[in-house]
């Protein structure tokens, strides 16, 4: 169904392909324009987007080691390091997943 498209990064104007696996993606997040910049163009843009985010430092609520977030905490919310905050999110969807098991 899709083929292989070559396009030109309108960043740094270099071919780049634009795979059929990436096309069927696309179509399955229902993104409807095809990508205008090459990946390397994309990830430098990306990363200079996070290069400019303050991070603000804190302890985690649930093993009070030193955790660094994009956001001002507030005394009145816990905050949680990556390692902990996976953790809650990945028990919150096997309990959403045994509640519609049931």
């Amino acid at each position: 169904m899709f083929e292989d498209k070559t396009l030109i990064c309108k960043e740094c104007g270099q071919e780049f392909v634009f795979t059929a696996g990436e096309q069927e993606f696309y179509e399955a997040k229902g993104f409807v324009n095809e990508p205008q910049r090459c990946k390397s163009c994309r990830d430098a843009r990306k990363a200079a987007s996070k290069a400019n985010r303050e991070m603000f430092v804190t302890v985690c609520a649930s093993c009070g080691a030193e955790a660094k977030v994009p956001f001002k905490p507030r005394e009145d919310r816990p905050v949680y390091c990556s390692e902990c905050f996976a953790k809650m999110k990945e028990s919150e969807e096997t309990e959403e997943a045994e509640v519609i098991e049931e």
